[in-house]
């Protein structure tokens, strides 16, 4: 009879994950165009619990590219474009032996409806990956990562346009037959099912420029898992040992009481959390959404042939971030919670940032997606965000990211006993970037620490925290020791 792993088994991925538009700088160099990211203005004062990506009108846009006294960090990153070598070379002390990292879709089609690719842009990562390899490390890449040429946005509605999708099969395919000999596994499209959080960031569609935001939201992302299927088939022929996974945030709540009408509405919630993954890896449209879209008034154009591709390329693994806990109750939905209709797990303490700390919650919803799927799935992000202190003598004690990550890496291997099929793990920011939902350097995340603040300004002097040799132990004893 089969036995069920008793931890970690001797191949698995222990990784970190960046992203391009959060780390790498130089937007202008050797080619590139501007991407939505680049717009993104740093959110440095304020309730720490509120910031976050909002929708974008064209006059936002046209703000940010004619403003000459705000701070746009993804500009600049830790400027890992020139300074990656190194970095590499530091991580791989800890012993990670894969890395995640996107490519920037704007360094390689500037403005995304080129007809040729930017030579330069390949070439960049042909030696980041090359780089990665040399470091002991299996590349991860993911293809969209908040990183749209902004000129689609502007000029056609981002992923509104089902145009867009024939520009991210391209830019795909690029990919695919550049890296094929270099890179087995891909991520297509970074957090799928992220619509409220990350709207523009992520779809590019300009508010002001759609009758129905919401129902545009929706289209814009059946175009994106429409483009995701055509770019998994073409991977799939370009290099049959290809794995292409998914990717999803985990929003997955939990009922507030178990009241019949809180499990229900909680359910229903899920459900569209859940929708995502379930088009890209069942590849068909689940009955729940259909009545979802039609009680809510969304009509979706989904020609026939779009049903055939999703059904026929579902990806080969699934991947989600996991960072965070909230609840829903059926008066929560009804508007009795915050924006999106969640609330405070009671239960639980807070970070800085107001998210919820759940780690036994990792190891509940990897079976929810393990029982649901059935397919290997990989941790792609996790992570605690909070301020740093550097010592008088250069030392920095991140008690609480260690704390923190211990306990999910725990809860991840009694998901492993469980009988889950996972294959990796990556911490999100191995080493300090900008803050994707509020463009922060000092919310930070990772094993080193990088000296610029929220402007850009310090020496960039990359240093080891106390977690970096508490994951260098976690890695050399295959997560025994936490």
């Amino acid at each position: 009879m089969k036995q069920v792993p008793n931890g970690f088994p001797k191949d698995f991925f222990w990784g970190g994950a960046i992203a391009a538009n959060q780390a790498e700088g130089a937007y202008l160099e050797d080619g590139k165009g501007l991407c939505v990211a680049d717009i993104l203005k740093v959110q440095d004062s304020g309730d720490l619990k509120k910031k976050s990506n909002k929708e974008i009108s064209t006059a936002d846009i046209e703000f940010a590219l004619n403003d000459k006294e705000g701070y746009y960090p993804k500009r600049y990153g830790i400027d890992f474009y020139h300074t990656y070598k190194e970095d590499l070379k530091m991580l791989a002390e800890t012993g990670m032996n894969s890395f995640r990292t996107s490519i920037n879709w704007a360094r390689i089609f500037p403005n995304g409806d080129d007809e040729e690719p930017n030579e330069a842009g390949l070439v960049f990562y042909d030696n980041l990956i090359d780089e990665m390899i040399k470091n002991g490390m299996e590349p991860l890449i993911t293809l969209s990562h908040y990183e749209m040429p902004l000129h689609l946005a502007t000029e056609y509605n981002g992923w509104y346009n089902r145009k867009t999708i024939d520009f991210f099969v391209k830019f795909c395919e690029t990919c695919f037959r550049r890296y094929k000999d270099k890179v087995k596994y891909w991520i297509v499209v970074n957090q799928i099912n992220l619509i409220k959080h990350e709207s523009f960031n992520h779809l590019g569609i300009p508010e002001d420029k759609v009758d129905n935001i919401v129902e545009a939201k929706y289209q814009g992302v059946h175009n994106e898992m429409v483009a995701s299927a055509i770019a998994t088939k073409i991977g799939h022929e370009i290099n049959p040992d290809f794995q292409i996974g998914c990717m999803v945030y985990n929003g997955l709540a939990e009922p507030l009481t178990c009241k019949p009408e809180d499990v229900l509405a909680n359910l229903q919630y899920n459900h569209m959390e859940y929708f995502f993954s379930d088009v890209l890896m069942r590849g068909v449209y689940p009955g729940y959404a259909l009545r979802y879209f039609k009680e809510n008034d969304i009509h979706l154009d989904i020609p026939e042939e779009d049903e055939k591709v999703l059904k026929e390329n579902t990806a080969d693994f699934f991947s989600m971030s996991y960072y965070y806990n909230m609840c829903t109750s059926a008066e929560s939905l009804a508007g009795g919670g915050n924006d999106y209709g969640t609330v405070k797990n009671p239960h639980i303490e807070e970070s800085e940032w107001g998210w919820g700390i759940n780690p036994l919650g990792l190891r509940t919803v990897l079976n929810y997606f393990w029982d649901r799927y059935q397919k290997p799935i990989m941790i792609s992000e996790n992570g605690y965000g909070t301020f740093d202190t550097v010592e008088e003598n250069g030392e920095i004690h991140d008690d609480k990211r260690i704390e923190y990550l211990s306990k999910h890496v725990d809860a991840m291997k009694e998901a492993i006993k469980d009988g889950v099929d996972v294959i990796g793990y990556y911490p999100w920011g191995p080493i300090d970037i900008i803050s994707c939902s509020s463009s922060e350097m000092e919310k930070r995340y990772g094993f080193i620490h990088v000296d610029l603040d929220n402007y850009g300004k310090g020496s960039g002097k990359r240093s080891r925290k106390d977690s970096f040799y508490w994951y260098k132990r976690v890695i050399d004893t295959n997560g025994e020791e936490l």
